[in-house]
């Protein structure tokens, strides 16, 4: 007798070793299913994926420190300008906002002359 019990205790530990098996084979392939279907949704909605999110934002990062760079040197070359026209005793620069309606812009005011030598970044 003990003998058919431990068979039959044999046969159920299988049949439920089988049967996790089976599970976890249903568990995966669940999973499978979900991030498939997940996937699809997400291409559906056009989102953007966090690499090029990081990509843009860095590159926004850069072109506004590049730009806050060009505010800084086109104000140094105005006060430039500026200075140059005082003692040249020439009329000064239209604003910065530009020439008002009816009044006509002079490049020649603001450009500086090739003779006065190349403009060194370095000292802005």
């Amino acid at each position: 007798m003990v003998q058919t019990t431990n068979r039959f205790f044999d046969e159920v530990a299988r049949l439920m070793n089988d049967a996790a098996g089976v599970a976890q084979g249903v568990r995966r392939e669940f999973e499978t299913l979900f991030r498939s279907q997940a996937e699809r949704w997400l291409r559906d909605l056009d989102v953007v994926k966090r690499e090029e999110f990081e990509a843009v934002k860095d590159m926004a990062r850069l072109a506004r420190e590049e730009n806050e760079t060009l505010k800084a040197r086109v104000a140094a070359l105005e006060a430039a300008v500026a200075a140059n026209s005082a003692m040249s005793g020439a009329p000064s620069a239209p604003p910065a906002g530009g020439p008002s309606p009816g009044q006509t812009f002079s490049a020649s005011a603001e450009t500086p002359s090739p003779n006065s030598g190349p403009i060194n970044p370095g000292t802005f």
